[in-house]
């Protein structure tokens, strides 16, 4: 009986064993494959965003050595009128463009719900904006139909509505790229379809049973259920708006004009960096795009508790 415990024993620390060299062979393995991850995150992730907020507090203008200098790049976004321009105007598009989105998205999703013939043509054709409407050529088009002699003034001349230049005019400058993100509705659209297809037919025809109209279905059924969809196309909504660049610069030509009326936020920073050499306080700029984009994610989240219904 002992020699059997014996062998026993030894059997079992030999498994052990076994099992140890196993684990660090899978240990290794999963290292070399998250290798690349690694160094990509470092290197271009990490390691930049701890260069530029050191940067965030020096006078730096890619050409000299940074110099320390405090809480300077801090205190001139105070007295910084285009700062509070490119503010205004980046809020104004994240207050107007992306709830106009979602609504067109939405009503678009529930048109291709009712069970259109062609449905994988149509659903292709209108999420392509999406692919598009960052692209510079997609912009270059925008100026061209609202500029003075494009498509917009010759189907508005047949009203007999004179022509005028949209792009060029400060009062409607903001409207054309505004309604330019509008436009790119394809990827929330998908998402609202896919929600809606998750919805089970049986609250319907309950309601209908009920005699609740349709408007009373999509009030009390299709809008508490869709609620998730929308709070996360909201909030990728407001971050994606937050960060809008390419329409801006292509439409102002780069200026944020006519007089600053499409100075985005991020189209600032990018003059205040490499138009203007100024790249401490373009870092400073960044970190508060993020703390910006930040602090409406978290009282998105926070108020989501109040109107996101989850059917549980």
């Amino acid at each position: 009986m002992a020699e059997l415990r014996r062998v026993t024993s030894e059997r079992k620390r030999g498994l052990s064993h076994d099992e140890r060299r196993s684990g660090e062979r899978d240990n290794k393995a999963a290292a070399v494959f998250l290798l690349p991850w690694l160094i990509g995150l470092v290197g271009l992730t990490a390691g930049p965003m701890l260069v530029s907020l050191y940067l965030a507090f020096t006078d730096y203008n890619l050409l000299q050595d940074a110099h320390f200098t405090g809480l300077d790049n801090i205190t001139h976004m105070v007295h910084d009128t285009r700062l509070h321009q490119s503010l205004k105007v980046t809020f104004t598009s994240v207050v107007f463009g992306v709830p106009l989105q979602l609504a067109v998205a939405l009503a678009l999703a529930l048109l291709l719900d009712r069970g259109l013939r062609g449905l994988t043509f149509y659903r292709s054709a209108l999420y392509l904006p999406s692919l598009l409407g960052g692209s510079v050529a997609i912009a270059v088009l925008w100026r061209i139909i609202f500029g003075d002699g494009g498509l917009v003034n010759d189907v508005l001349g047949v009203f007999g509505v004179a022509s005028r230049s949209w792009v060029s005019d400060p009062n409607t400058a903001l409207g054309t790229v505004i309604l330019l993100h509008v436009w790119t509705f394809g990827s929330p659209m998908v998402i609202f379809l896919a929600g809606l297809r998750q919805i089970p037919r049986e609250y319907y025809e309950a309601a209908s049973t009920d005699g609740a109209s349709t408007w009373r279905q999509f009030r009390s059924i299709t809008l508490p259920l869709l609620t998730p969809m929308i709070f996360f196309n909201l909030v990728l909504g407001i971050i994606g708006s937050f960060q809008s660049f390419t329409q801006a610069f292509v439409v102002s030509g780069g200026t944020g004009g006519p007089a600053d009326s499409t100075l985005f936020y991020t189209l600032y920073l990018y003059q205040e960096g490499f138009g203007s050499f100024r790249m401490g306080y373009a870092s400073a700029l960044a970190w508060l795009l993020l703390v910006i984009v930040a602090a409406f994610t978290a009282v998105n989240f926070w108020a989501s508790k109040y109107w996101v219904f989850y059917d549980d």
